[in-house]
């Protein structure tokens, strides 16, 4: 069973240029495939930069903003 998704919004501009680089590179299947790869890539090199407390609270954010 595929995981639930939800709706993220950006600007069209980067939209446009996200879509331009998949177009022009490949790689991704899509704008959704190539945003929620480098936000999980991100959150990982983050969570080596941050404490434990400071994991808890990003997470806390996140489940009170409803992503988690």
């Amino acid at each position: 069973m595929a995981e639930e998704k939800v709706t993220v919004r950006i600007s069209r501009e980067l939209y446009e240029k996200v879509k331009k680089y998949i177009e022009e590179t490949g790689g991704f299947e899509s704008v959704d495939e190539f945003v929620e790869f480098v936000v999980a890539e991100a959150l990982e090199t983050a969570g080596e930069a941050f404490s434990e407390e400071d994991k808890k609270k990003i997470e806390e954010r996140l489940k009170d903003l409803g992503y988690m």
